[in-house]
């Protein structure tokens, strides 16, 4: 009865949560699915397996009378074309109602069809975000109606450089209830809500193991880019006194050239590589011989060397990138053996993107990294984002998609608008 007496949902889904299985709530959704039923705009800030599509879904779910019209009211935007069907998956697990229509869109050869079957009717869209702005600019998706607006997964789509078109679809919609579910919430992802996220709630669960595991000091070190991922490892790197011996941990061969590159201009002889690719490398076959050599300071290790490194007695272990698996950072940063007198320190370099990982790795070892302030004299690289050129107009080329034929009235499509012009238009449209 909790899902009845404490979330207000109705009686029908409160049977289909039950007999789904869903026994009792999660925490997440302890904590949302009331204001999501009350009307208001939500940040939800969980890991992966707190309920975030559940939530949405049975707050969906919940606002829908037996008689829907037919016309979208609520938009749901997810990275990828598998979330789409994943979710959609989640409708149909949990809806009973059958009246309601549900219709994805994503990426795919034959945008026809889909904008097919949203003219046939639909109530729920579950959408990428590319795909939903070009159908929208097409006339063929209408946001009138939309009073429920979700955005799943925030943090991937500032990984797949999705902001705009979630920003336009956005502001494309008038008043309406705003939802967000995010793993980790960062300023890159703060930006693209700022536009039309106004005094939301934000709620946010934690899970992290039970039993801790011994690990050395760590610290986290967030940071705008590569370019001052670099900085601050120079930075550190300068104070011969304090990092007598460092390795340094990087993602890629080409990496840990360029760190190596950044490195020796002061550092000269003191940096090298593990396992070098090449014989005229500065470089190590062991950790053993690294902490041998009394001249060398740096050392570095590319992912590539996924043998288990005996880091006992190292002072600092540096992640300048963040792996993959986190069971290869955590491997890392036990401490296994805590009775030894020389402490090692762990210090994790992480941008905005890589923020999403530092949680995982923090509910797999069950602590929470501290955050660490950036140094005064640290220098913030700039942004660079590469500039497209566009390609000069060839007078002579053929028009590629042009017909060869007039098309028929019957069959002449009214989508072929400027973007401007299309907006303006479906905004008069009524139904």
């Amino acid at each position: 009865m909790v899902w009845f007496e404490k979330l207000k949902l109705k009686k029908q889904l409160v049977r289909s949560v039950n007999e789904a299985g869903f026994t009792n709530p999660k925490e997440l959704q302890l904590k949302t699915l009331s204001r999501i039923v009350g009307g208001q705009d939500i940040i939800a800030i969980g890991h992966e397996g707190s309920g975030k599509t559940t939530t949405y879904v049975l707050g969906v779910l919940n606002r829908f009378n037996y008689a829907p019209e037919g016309v979208p009211r609520v938009l749901i935007l997810v990275p990828e074309k598998e979330d789409v069907f994943g979710v959609i998956e989640q409708f149909d697990r949990l809806n009973k109602n059958k009246s309601i229509k549900i219709v994805g869109l994503y990426v795919a050869p034959g945008i026809d069809a889909q904008m097919d079957a949203l003219a046939d009717g639909a109530d729920i869209v579950v959408a990428t975000p590319d795909r939903a702005r070009a159908i929208y600019l097409k006339l063929a998706l209408n946001l009138n109606k939309v009073d429920m607006f979700v955005v799943d997964d925030a943090d991937e789509m500032i990984k797949k450089g999705l902001q705009l078109p979630v920003v336009e679809l956005a502001n494309s919609i008038g008043k309406s209830q705003k939802l967000v579910f995010t793993e980790v919430m960062h300023s890159k992802l703060q930006k693209m809500l700022d536009p039309f996220m106004h005094e939301p709630a934000i709620v946010e669960v934690e899970a992290l193991a039970e039993k801790p595991l011994e690990t050395h000091p760590q610290f986290l070190y967030n940071v705008p880019n590569f370019g001052t991922k670099l900085n601050l490892l120079n930075l550190f790197m300068y104070d011969e006194e304090l990092f007598t011996k460092t390795v340094v941990f990087v993602n890629t061969r080409a990496t840990a050239d360029k760190v190596y590159k950044s490195l020796q201009t002061r550092l000269r002889t003191a940096v090298a590589y593990l396992n070098p690719q090449f014989f005229d490398s500065p470089g190590f076959k062991s950790i053993a011989d690294f902490k041998a050599d009394e001249s060398s300071r740096v050392l570095l290790v590319a992912n590539e060397n996924e043998e288990t490194l005996d880091l006992t007695d190292i002072p600092f272990l540096i992640h300048f990138d963040l792996p993959a698996e986190k069971d290869l950072f955590i491997e890392r940063v036990t401490n296994h053996k805590p009775e030894s007198e020389n402490e090692t320190m762990a210090l994790t370099f992480a941008t905005d993107l890589e923020l999403s990982q530092v949680k995982k790795i923090e509910q797999a070892s069950g602590k929470k990294i501290v955050i660490a302030e950036l140094p005064e004299e640290l220098i913030i690289e700039k942004e660079v984002k590469a500039k497209k050129e566009a390609p000069k107009p060839n007078p002579d080329a053929p028009i590629v998609g042009a017909a060869f034929h007039e098309k028929k009235a019957a069959n002449s499509k009214t989508y072929n608008f400027s973007s401007g012009q299309k907006a303006k238009m479906n905004n008069k449209r009524k139904h």
